[in-house]
């Protein structure tokens, strides 16, 4: 299965595709970075960043996305904000039929590190290990490949469930 991860953000939105299979394996098949400019207004930005995603999910045709639960902010605005991306995010998604998983920053930490405290370094470099990379991506597509690759664990988890049977 094709899992589009996503780690969204208004500036900088990261993204990984996973190649998932029952029992855990993985394969690296794209990663990168969608960029916007602070001084655009906000709808710009997120236009830029659906039209990147829904390009992406077009070209490659993902049977899932996965991404960070949003988390309680204490900045108002910056949660609003982020909300907003999440949603451009899913619908490019959703276009393409993709169905859309959710999981807290420790599931998708604790999936790739096997630490729900890993700091961003460690799950980059994990990540890096897992799909045998030659270098640690930029840490928003980093983030975005550990959320597919947690989605693939789970399917991992579920295949092997349903194999017990």
């Amino acid at each position: 299965m094709l899992v589009l991860g996503v780690d969204p953000g208004t500036l900088v939105t990261g993204w990984g595709l996973v190649e998932c299979g029952v029992g855990g394996v993985a394969r690296h098949v794209d990663h990168g970075v969608v960029r916007t400019r602070a001084t655009d207004p906000l709808w710009d930005r997120l236009k830029v960043i659906h039209d990147a995603l829904l390009a992406i999910a077009e070209r490659h045709r993902p049977a899932a996305l996965s991404l960070e639960q949003c988390f309680v902010s204490k900045n108002v605005q910056s949660a609003l904000k982020l909300g907003h991306t999440r949603g451009v995010v899913m619908m490019a998604a959703m276009a393409v039929g993709a169905e859309v998983h959710e999981y807290t920053p420790m599931q998708i930490k604790s999936a790739v590190t096997g630490s729900g405290r890993a700091d961003k370094h460690q799950v980059a470099e994990m990540v890096r290990v897992i799909l045998g990379l030659p270098a640690a991506a930029p840490y928003d597509a980093s983030d975005a490949l550990a959320a597919a690759l947690c989605h693939g664990a789970g399917l991992g988890v579920r295949g092997r469930m349903m194999g017990a049977r």
